[in-house]
C-alpha cells in the first residue's frame, strides 16, 4: 500500500511538474523575468527528481544476489539522497544566483500580465500534485503531526514528494508577488528579490530532506509501535523473555529483526528450535514487514540461578522426640 502509494504521488508529481515546466519556460521567453527563468528550472529539476524517485523504486525491487544477501531495498533511500542533492545543487542554487544577478542588475518584466497568468495556473496544477501527495500520505501518517511524519517516515517518496510540491506552492508564491511588485511599483529589483527567495526556499528544503534521508540511508529502526509488537510476539510457547531486540530497515517495507530470547533450562534442543520456529511465525503474523529474522536462544539465567540457590540450601533436620533419650 505504500509504495503503490508513494509511486501514485510520484506520478501526479511528475506530470503536473513537466506541464508547469513547459508553461513557465515559454512564459520566460516572453516576459524575460528572472523568477520566470527560477521557476522553469525548479520544476525542470521536480520533474527530474521524480524520474530519479521512480528509478530508485524500480531498482529496489531486484532480487537479492550473494553479494547483496539482504536484496536491494536502500535504493529508495539512495535516490532520495541524490534528489536532496540534485535539488540544493542545481534547482536551488541557481535560483539563488538567478535572484542576486538581477538584484545587481534588474531589468523590467517585458509582460508581466502573461507571468502573472502562468504563474496562477501553475499554483492550479501544483495544488492538484501537493493534494494526491497528502491524500496518499494520509493513512500512514496515521495521528502523527505532518513534521513528525516527515521526520520518521520509511517511505522517502512521499516526504520528498510533499516536501516538493509545497516549496513549489511557496516559491510561486514568491514568484507572483516579485513580479506583481515589479509591475505596481516600476521597480524590476522586486522579480531579483522573488527569484533569491525562491533559491533560499529550495536550500532549506534539500537540507532538511538531505538529513532526514541520510538517517535512513545509515539504519533506522524500526517504529517505536513496529518494535513494540515484536517484543510482544516474542513472548509465549518456550520463550520466557526477550533478553534484548535490534531492528533495522533494510527498505521502507522490509524490517531486519535480531534478538536474544530466554528459554527454559529444561528445554532440549529440538524444544528450543520449535519455540524459535513458533516465535518467527508470530512476528510475521504481529508485522508484515519483519521479512529477515534471526533469534539467539538463551538459558533463562533467573531461573537456573534459583535451582541453584534451592540445591544450595541444606534439608532440614527431621523432628526427632529426644524426649526419652534426656531422661
Amino acid at each position: 500500500m505504500s509504495a503503490s502509494g508513494g509511486s501514485k504521488a510520484v506520478v501526479a508529481a511528475l506530470a503536473a511538474n513537466l506541464g508547469i515546466a513547459v508553461i513557465k519556460f515559454i512564459a520566460f521567453l516572453l516576459t524575460r523575468s528572472s523568477s520566470m527563468l527560477a521557476e522553469s528550472v525548479h520544476s525542470l529539476v521536480d520533474s527530474g527528481n521524480q524520474g530519479l524517485l521512480l528509478l530508485g523504486g524500480n531498482r529496489s525491487r531486484q532480487a537479492a544476489t550473494p553479494e547483496h544477501p539482504f536484496g536491494y531495498g536502500r535504493n529508495r533511500y539512495v535516490y532520495g539522497f541524490l534528489v536532496a542533492l540534485v535539488l540544493f545543487s542545481i534547482g536551488g542554487l541557481f535560483a539563488l544566483y538567478e535572484g542576486i544577478h538581477k538584484i545587481t542588475d534588474p531589468h523590467h518584466v517585458d509582460d508581466p500580465l502573461i507571468a502573472i497568468g502562468v504563474l496562477v495556473v501553475a499554483i492550479g496544477l501544483e495544488s492538484w500534485s501537493f493534494r494526491t501527495a497528502i491524500h496518499e500520505s494520509r493513512e500512514l501518517k496515521g495521528t502523527s503531526s505532518w513534521v513528525q511524519f516527515i521526520r520518521h517516515a520509511k517511505v522517502p517518496e512521499l516526504p520528498v514528494v510533499l516536501l516538493e510540491d509545497f516549496a513549489a506552492l511557496i516559491g510561486l508564491a514568491f514568484a507572483l508577488i516579485g513580479v506583481g511588485l515589479s509591475a505596481l511599483t516600476d521597480q524590476p529589483v522586486w522579480d531579483g528579490i522573488g527569484t533569491a527567495a525562491i533559491g533560499v526556499l529550495l536550500i532549506s528544503v534539500a537540507i532538511v530532506l538531505v538529513i532526514e534521508t541520510k538517517s535512513l540511508l545509515l539504519g533506522e529502526s524500526a517504529s517505536p509501535q513496529a518494535n513494540a509488537r515484536i517484543a510482544d510476539a516474542l513472548l509465549g510457547h518456550g520463550i520466557l523473555r526477550v533478553i534484548h531486540l535490534r531492528t533495522m530497515h533494510l527498505g521502507p517495507e522490509e524490517i531486519l529483526v535480531g534478538a536474544k530470547v530466554s528459554i527454559s533450562p529444561d528445554s532440549t534442543l529440538a524444544d528450543a528450535a520449535t519455540a524459535i520456529d513458533a516465535a518467527e511465525a508470530r512476528i510475521r503474523a504481529a508485522e508484515p514487514y519483519a521479512r529477515v529474522i534471526y533469534l539467539e536462544p538463551d538459558v533463562d539465567r533467573a531461573t537456573e540461578l534459583e535451582r541453584d540457590i534451592d540445591r544450595a540450601e541444606p534439608e532440614p533436620e527431621p523432628n526427632v522426640d529426644r524426649t526419652a533419650e534426656l531422661s
